[in-house]
């Protein structure tokens, strides 16, 4: 069993006291109705994954809440942050780096008690944010329009056009847990910065990092019309995701949440990173102890809470045994427990549901023919260890959960492939397309992988890391829709706009 450091209790920093009411004991965070923080209609409690201990509590803002919050932002929001010139824009998405600069470490201890993140883990996604928001003037490369000069076919002439992009106006994210600060963050920069209003849905389980950042921003100067922070659960989201006030939505979450949210939501634009859990192909030239590093890693990171997670490994023959023995010994290197220790390197899983997951889905492998090599076993109610199994024979492989679904945890199966043909036809079968990572050195396997893996995003000699979006990234098939990173997803929150002049007769051309 893990052994804790202390009980886990959470206290609100000084600079955040407005955010939130004492009920028994307990903060209650209070939702921001772009206008006000509110109390809600009913409080739902949060607890820490660390030891399931209630921490906080959010109140569930009621319809008549939502409503109200939609129509300021609608009528005047989107104006507002409209009629902000670029450069103030740019300026407010500065500032609020520069305060989340001032209280990261208070933002860091957020996402280590809430969520349950490993220290360095959680410092890590403080600084990815700030990284983000100082990287914005790189988004505004996508924000140019276009040129069209008429005289290139009979019917325009004496005429030009201008292709420009404009806000769509308002703008709802839907957060995931596994990065509640970096993911809002993220989608907040995208999304003001060409000047939509914006809505956030924060999760469930950890949204206590966001109701900061929604603070910093208005303090920054983000107009109070222009954002909104609605804390409703996911079974509640569906009158929200369809109301036509409402023009994008950009969503983070799993293949399943994002099939419900299409057919709930009408027609609207969407940019959405659904399902992943990626292929890693190790060819027969691989510097093994790389590959093997770089895998596990791939594997143990924030438990495996990550939609670029490895989870399948599929490795040519010739290398299988000595790849398979590299690799066990890089997962025992992983120090599991309190997150709040400095040393850990994984942490809880975010649910005792998904630990519960990790087991049967090892012991369906076994049961199969197929045997675990590593972990396999709980520590606690939501620990578990790395987990890998092995499965030799395909037919059996692709009748398994762990191959078929994306299982939101460390657990990844190892199979040895003939050569690239079959990795690639293995990688192709599953639903998903997010990213591949490819492990060698020849040039040819490596470039004929390139060109028929059905993924948004091919890492070489390295495992897939979607960092702050400088690459960019995208989903195939079950995977998503759209493309996320700097400088691309701001071609889903702005729309074209093609205006044509007529000058015919004006004297302006004289052609030949």
């Amino acid at each position: 069993m893990i052994r804790l450091i202390s009980p886990v209790e959470y206290r609100v920093p000084p600079w955040a006291k407005e955010l939130v009411v004492d009920v028994d004991g307990k903060p209650v965070f209070k939702a921001y109705t772009a206008s006000a923080w509110e109390e809600g209609h009913n409080i739902r409690w949060i607890k820490s994954p660390i030891d399931g201990s209630t921490i906080a509590g959010v109140y569930a803002p009621s319809w008549s809440q939502v409503d109200s919050a939609l129509e300021k932002i609608y009528r005047e929001g989107r104006r507002a942050a409209r009629n902000i010139p670029g450069e103030r824009r740019l300026a407010i998405i500065s500032r609020i780096a520069d305060l989340m600069e001032q209280y990261k470490e208070d933002i860091a201890q957020a996402l280590v008690v809430n969520a349950g993140k490993p220290v360095k883990a959680a410092h890590g996604e403080v600084e990815a944010s700030i990284d983000r928001l100082r990287r914005a003037p790189l988004d505004l490369k996508k924000l140019h329009g276009d040129y069209i000069p008429g005289d290139w076919d009979a019917h325009t002439l004496e005429s030009e056009g201008l292709v420009r992009r404009e806000p769509y106006g308002v703008v709802l994210s839907i957060i995931p847990f596994n990065y509640p600060l970096f993911d809002t963050v993220n989608k907040f920069t995208y999304s003001f910065l060409p000047g939509n209003a914006f809505i956030v849905k924060p999760p469930s389980a950890d949204p206590i990092p966001i109701f900061y950042f929604v603070k910093l921003a208005l303090e920054a100067g983000v107009p109070p019309s222009s954002i909104a922070l609605l804390p409703l659960p996911g079974r509640e989201s569906g009158r929200l995701v369809g109301d036509r006030r409402i023009h994008v939505i950009s969503l983070t979450g799993s293949t399943e949440t994002g099939v419900k949210v299409i057919r709930e939501a009408g027609i609207k634009q969407f940019i959405m990173e659904l399902g992943g859990g990626d292929p890693a192909i190790v060819l027969d030239d691989a510097d093994l102890d790389l590959a093997a590093s770089k895998i596990a890693t791939g594997i143990v990171s924030y438990s495996g809470q990550r939609c670029d997670s490895i989870k399948l490994i599929l490795v040519e023959e010739p290398v299988y045994e000595e790849m398979k023995k590299r690799l066990v010994e890089e997962l025992a290197k992983a120090r599991i427990g309190d997150p709040r220790d400095p040393s850990t390197v994984m942490g809880p899983l975010i649910d005792e549901v998904t630990a519960d997951e990790v087991i049967e889905a090892a012991r369906e492998a076994e049961e199969a023919g197929g045997k675990v090599l590593y972990g396999g076993r709980k520590l606690g109610p939501n620990y578990i260890e790395p987990t890998l199994v092995e499965v030799k024979d395909k037919e059996v492989l692709r009748r398994l959960r762990v191959f078929r679904d994306e299982i939101f945890a460390s657990i990844a199966v190892i199979t040895p492939v003939s050569g690239v043909d079959e990795a690639i036809e293995l990688a192709n079968e599953r639903r998903y397309g997010l990213d591949a990572a490819i492990f060698g050195r020849d040039i040819n396997k490596i470039r004929k992988l390139i060109r028929l893996l059905e993924v948004g995003a091919i890492y070489i000699n390295e495992y897939p890391r979607h960092g702050i979006g400088y690459y960019p990234f995208g989903g195939r098939k079950d995977s998503g829709i759209g493309m996320e990173g700097i400088g691309y997803s701001i071609e889903y929150v702005t729309a074209r706009k093609t205006i044509v002049y007529n000058y015919k007769g004006k004297g302006i051309w004289e052609y030949m």
